[in-house]
């Protein structure tokens, strides 16, 4: 096989324990239309071409060999990881229904966190493996004291990108002083643009503070900025036209997202779920779309483009249209485990390594077996599929 193809993956090859249903993104039409129904198909794997270390990936698309000691960050079915998301907390300051319960959440002791300082050292090790992007996630980063201060630790690392996810109650204050650090790209999270809607399902916080934060964050230079919205059945999904319209009349992106099973309630429920396929065809009736020529590489969203050159959108439909076969991201926790995958409960322990005494070289291997021990798909859609223990913001989005 050449380095950019398709490859066949056996999901019940003795390297995983599941078998998962995964789909390869087409980039071309709509969304590939991916059923819930588990089906066999093909990864879209780029695989890596060779290095150090590094095996070419067999007639099953499984890499041969030991685990690599030298070179990129490689899995065993060819996908090379170079995006990094690293959470600064669990914590955060609003109360979103699909997310966390209004009371009752048990928060880590600060003593269980990272320090900026070993999350710097955690990221200079990423660095020099080939991660080329970072995202701060939380809870809600932003909540964390002296943010800006690890923002500028990183910046001085020298990755590509370093961006933000928050919920954008704090960040009007901080978006010119965030850009100063070195931040450059930053998404807001926004589920209505009805006010009392947004306050139902923020539960905490309002919607003027975060408009007025969109305002703050593009005059920052914090472009392009990107909105994500999550959708649920008979609670925000009628305002799927009027996201659309806020995309068209701002330049702002907006991303669709899947409710995934990662609330900490443990309430999720297929029926809420509102398919990519159906936000697509909802807003291409409206205002035709197509794909954004290129959008061909590992990032979660499928992009489309308004026909009559006015705005962008996203869709990203981890349930329906799983992206496992292009996944190329790593998750830090906020109390120090690398986790392969959203879905997974396997967590790999760098904290504890830095803490006991741990070289660099150590800390790379850390690296190194977390990515090696991934699996080809996450199998949400089968029968034993077990949604992880930790939540969504115990994790970092």
């Amino acid at each position: 096989m050449d380095s950019g193809g398709l490859i066949s993956v056996n999901m019940n090859s003795d390297l995983s324990n599941a078998t998962s249903a995964v789909t390869a993104r087409d980039g071309a039409g709509g969304p590939s239309g991916a059923s819930a129904n588990s089906v066999p198909v093909s990864l879209s794997v780029r695989a890596h071409g060779g290095g150090p270390g590094v095996e070419r990936a067999n007639d099953r698309g499984v890499l041969d060999g030991a685990m690599p000691l030298a070179g990129p960050l490689v899995d065993r079915y060819g996908r090379v990881h170079n995006d990094l998301r690293i959470s600064v907390t669990d914590r955060c300051n609003l109360r979103c229904v699909y997310c966390m319960p209004l009371e009752g959440m048990t928060f880590q002791p600060r003593s269980e966190l990272l320090t900026f300082e070993e999350i710097e050292r955690v990221a200079r090790v990423a660095r020099q493996l080939g991660v080329t992007s970072i995202r701060l996630t939380g809870g809600e980063p932003l909540v964390r004291k002296s943010f800006t201060d690890l923002v500028a630790r990183l910046s001085g690392i020298g990755f590509d990108d370093l961006a933000l996810t928050t919920n954008a109650m704090q960040l009007s204050a901080m978006a010119e002083p965030l850009v100063k650090a070195g931040l450059k790209r930053v998404n807001i999270s926004c589920d209505s643009l009805r006010v009392e809607r947004f306050a139902a399902i923020r539960r905490r916080g309002d919607l003027a503070t975060v408009l007025k934060a969109m305002d703050a964050a593009e005059a920052a230079g914090l472009t392009p900025l990107k909105i994500n919205v999550v959708l649920l059945r008979g609670s925000n999904d009628d305002e799927i036209l009027d996201f659309a319209s806020f995309a068209r009349d701002t330049g702002r992106i907006v991303r669709f997202i899947e409710f995934m099973p990662l609330d900490a309630q443990g309430e999720w429920d297929r029926a809420q779920l509102v398919p990519g396929r159906e936000v697509f065809d909802r807003i291409n009736e409206q205002w035709p779309l197509a794909p954004v020529d290129g959008d061909l590489g590992p990032a979660p969203a499928e992009r489309f483009r308004f026909l009559d050159g006015v705005g962008e959108i996203g869709l990203i439909s981890s349930v329906t249209q799983p992206f496992c076969g292009t996944c190329n991201r790593l998750r830090l926790t906020a109390d120090g485990a690398i986790r392969n995958c959203l879905f997974s409960d396997d967590e790999t322990t760098i904290r504890d390594v830095i803490r006991s005494g741990g070289t660099d070289e150590d800390v790379e291997q850390q690296f190194r077996r977390a990515v090696w021990a991934k699996f080809p798909g996450h199998a949400i859609n089968e029968p034993q599929f077990l949604r992880p223990a930790r939540s969504m913001s115990m994790i970092g989005g």
